[in-house]
């Protein structure tokens, strides 16, 4: 499948490319159906309020979409990574002024979800490995994922997902997931203001629930909240909304009326509807 680098294709880097050097980027990943990307207003969002934050130049927005198009190809479906770092520079941590971002557009092969995903719901581990706190990269999809890989590690495929924990013990997400719990017919998710990614599939279901009456809290989110909710499920870009269906020794009852609901509503072909 094609990749992009700067708009020609391309498969490699400058090793002097802060985002290989210091992981000084940020990345959004991103479903496409058709040659049409899902939520991409969302996508082009987020990534120009993390360019904001990070003192990235902000590509054109036009430009990043007749990439996608070309990389695309009018496949039936598959994802398109996007990719910007802050490109090359100096050896230091110190910012080069002036510089040019590095652009990446990559295609890669719609992942093989597991049939009951969607459905029957999955089974759903707590992680050992902490999120460290850090309010002005809290909600970024940046480059440092270090975290993640580490979670990621701590398991093979006996399980689909990895909840993670801030060092006070506050549920953030997880490791490639967000996370939504239902409590007294309130739908809960994680306040993402001191770690976590803020993904554009948790905005849009936090905009469904309430355009459908559900009540709806950004809160923090202990680990026994957690363990007592009535329902609980995990969301990102490509999946959609998974119900978990176990958490660790705990079965959740096969009766989901907020999850199906949410589901049902949600915009666009994504898994979660196959």
């Amino acid at each position: 499948m094609l990749t992009l680098i700067n708009g020609a294709p391309g498969d490699c880097l400058p090793v002097t490319d802060r985002g290989l050097q210091y992981g000084d980027g940020l990345f959004e990943t991103i479903a496409v159906h058709h040659g049409e990307p899902h939520l991409w207003a969302r996508h082009m969002q987020r990534l120009a309020a993390g360019c904001e934050r990070l003192g990235l130049p902000r590509p054109d927005t036009e430009q990043l979409a007749a990439e996608v198009r070309r990389v695309a190809d009018d496949r039936e479906r598959l994802v398109v990574k996007i990719i910007v770092t802050r490109g090359s520079g100096a050896r230091g941590y110190r910012p080069t002024t002036g510089g040019s971002a590095a652009r990446i557009v990559q295609a890669l092969p719609w992942p093989e979800f597991p049939d009951f995903a969607a459905h029957s719901g999955i089974p759903v581990r707590w992680c050992q490995t902490r999120l460290a706190p850090q309010p002005r990269l809290a909600g970024l999809k940046h480059l440092n994922r270090l975290e993640q890989v580490l979670a990621r590690a701590e398991w093979q495929d006996e399980w689909l997902e990895g909840l993670m924990c801030d060092p006070d013990g506050n549920v953030v997400e997880g490791t490639m997931s967000n996370v939504f719990l239902v409590q007294g017919g309130t739908l809960i998710t994680p306040d993402l203001s001191q770690s976590g990614a803020a993904g554009v599939m948790r905005a849009a279901v936090l905009d469904l629930a309430e355009a459908q009456g559900i009540r709806c809290s950004v809160q923090p989110v202990t680990v026994s909240m957690v363990e007592r909710c009535e329902e609980l499920f995990v969301t990102n870009s490509l999946i959609g909304i998974w119900p978990v269906a176990r958490l660790e020794s705990r079965t959740f009852p096969a009766n989901r009326a907020i999850t199906r609901m949410l589901q049902a509503g949600l915009p666009g072909a994504t898994e979660s509807r196959a």
